[in-house]
């Protein structure tokens, strides 16, 4: 029978949780270091970023684009995690809506440079594009019905629609920084709320 560590796991489980903490940090770094250096960015500055060895990264990631499918399945998730805890703790359905908004685009400029990084590989790209709309889609659906069904949001549009519209906003920002999406981004969201909501 196996021994419990001090801390109530047994040594295995505890090293599995610590493998998972160090995967999740090397994901973090990673997904930073995109946003400002883009996906091609060199292998050491992650590292640093994570306070690893080069080593520990292509032990977890033996390619480049395994660690960048990584960091955008990561991203995935966090944001489809963070839409109901949201919408339980906002202060209406709108917030909720809007602060989830914030989000996805976060996520839409962590994902800058990932068809290029993943050109090689298209059956990679095409199944993380069906899990992308596969674990988005519902978030967006639930928190835009729960905004119409308050009164905050006019009804009839589509979550693949808003998504999309949102994401040609974002298209462009690297290019011109004169341009700030999030402002129009806004707009949009201003559009599809009733003239009585705030």
């Amino acid at each position: 029978m196996a021994t419990d560590s001090a801390a109530g796991q047994s040594p295995s489980r505890g090293k599995r949780a610590d493998a998972q903490r160090n995967r999740q940090t090397l994901l973090t770094a990673a997904a930073e270091v995109f946003v400002t250096s883009g996906v091609d960015a060199p292998i050491r500055q992650i590292a640093a970023r994570a306070g690893v060895g080069i080593a520990t990264i292509y032990r977890h990631f033996p390619t480049r684009a395994d660690l960048v499918t990584a960091v955008y399945r990561h991203q995935i998730e966090a944001c489809a995690e963070a839409g109901p805890d949201l919408l339980a703790g906002a202060d209406s359905p709108l917030d909720a809506l809007s602060r989830w908004i914030d989000l996805f685009v976060d996520f839409l400029v962590t994902k800058h440079g990932l068809a290029d990084a993943l050109q090689s590989d298209n059956d990679r790209f095409a199944a993380l594009h069906t899990y992308f709309l596969d674990r988005l889609l519902p978030v967006c659906a639930q928190l835009l019905d729960a905004a119409v069904e308050a009164g905050e949001v006019r009804p009839g549009t589509q979550p693949y629609e808003l998504m999309r519209g949102i994401g040609n906003l974002c298209i462009g920002r690297d290019d011109d920084p004169r341009y700030d999406p999030r402002r129009l981004i806004a707009l949009l969201l201003r559009g599809l709320q009733r003239p009585h909501a705030s």
